[in-house]
């Protein structure tokens, strides 16, 4: 049996996690569960975790649940390691009150960890300025017009001066197995990880970048080079014809693979792709509707919200007027 000196089993400071509206539930008790995995395995409370959220009041979390809340925005010390746990909205998490605390923290020297969308608040908080970060694909367009002065890494996890972001999912793990290794010993980390059966823990080289053939589970070679191409020039489409070229095959081979494997023409795929990027600039971004257009490579506005409307059965003034309905 390890004993605890070997572990690293001695205390190591608080994670204060800071819970907002819609924060999402499984990367919350990710990180919580594994921090109390590892006080487990070493016997004692090494990590402290504290919960708090604005006004001191429990917030509803992805699942609709309430977790209990310790207090509200108070002091925290230097060796406090802030955890910043977001939803799918981190743009409606922003307050003065929130902000504020934020970047006091980090002017007392704490460590600032944002889980998935978290690292929004940081950014807006003036705190990535220069710095890598990473957070889950469905957000990176939108992050990358709102705070293009931020390095945005296609990491799973990223570490860089006190500044800590996961790019979603599982990724939370591997930051917190990260983080007990540091902060404890490797011993803890992998103990931690064995325990959770997570016997690979990966290392910050590992990219989180998911390509849309990947997230469609489309595996044809050509068709999966095409797609990634498509994903990579909305603001500039390509032709159909350029696409084939480039991956060596004809303007008829490539619509036969979109017609055997995705039902339908490049065009209309392409389109769809454009359009499902405008949908997400218009929810996440302060991004005009004029903006967005030019985004998703629409030269006009007024043709843009026309295939729109068609699309998704509201205007795109409507779906930033209503986006609780959409």
């Amino acid at each position: 049996m390890t004993n605890r000196e070997t572990l690293g089993a001695r205390p190591t400071g608080r994670f204060i996690f800071l819970l907002n509206p819609g924060y999402y539930a499984m990367t919350f008790s990710m990180a919580m569960e594994t921090l109390n995995v590892a006080n487990r395995m070493a016997g004692q409370t090494i990590f402290e975790t504290v919960v708090c959220a604005e006004g001191g009041v429990p917030v509803q979390d992805s699942l609709g649940a309430r977790f209990p809340i310790d207090h509200g925005l108070e002091e925290v010390s230097r060796n406090d390691t802030v955890v910043i746990v977001c939803g799918d909205a981190p743009r409606e998490a922003v307050t003065p009150a929130i902000l504020q605390w934020i970047r006091k923290a980090a002017r007392q020297g704490c460590e600032i960890t944002g889980l998935s969308t978290g690292v929004w608040l940081m950014a807006e908080a003036g705190l990535m300025d220069g710095l890598p970060a990473t957070l889950h694909w469905e957000h990176r367009t939108s992050f990358a017009e709102e705070f293009p002065e931020v390095e945005l890494s296609e990491y799973t996890y990223v570490c860089s001066n006190k500044r800590y972001s996961t790019a979603g999912g599982t990724s939370v793990i591997d930051l917190m197995l990260h983080l007990i290794s540091e902060k404890a010993s490797p011993e803890l980390g992998s103990l931690v990880a064995d325990q959770l059966m997570y016997t690979n823990i990966r290392v910050l080289q590992h990219s989180a970048k998911v390509q849309v053939a990947e997230r469609i589970g489309m595996r044809h070679p050509k068709l999966s080079e095409i797609l990634a191409l498509m994903e990579t020039n909305l603001e500039e489409p390509l032709r159909p014809g350029d696409l084939a070229k480039t991956v060596n095959i004809s303007t008829r081979q490539l619509e036969r693979l979109f017609r055997r494997y995705l039902s339908a023409t490049p065009k209309k795929y392409y389109m769809d792709m454009r359009l499902q990027r405008a949908q997400h600039l218009l929810l996440q971004t302060n991004m005009s509707v004029t903006e967005v257009s030019v985004a998703c490579g629409f030269n006009a506005a007024s043709h843009f919200s026309r295939l729109f409307r068609q699309r998704y059965g509201m205007s795109p003034h409507k779906l930033r007027a209503e986006p609780a309905k959409s």
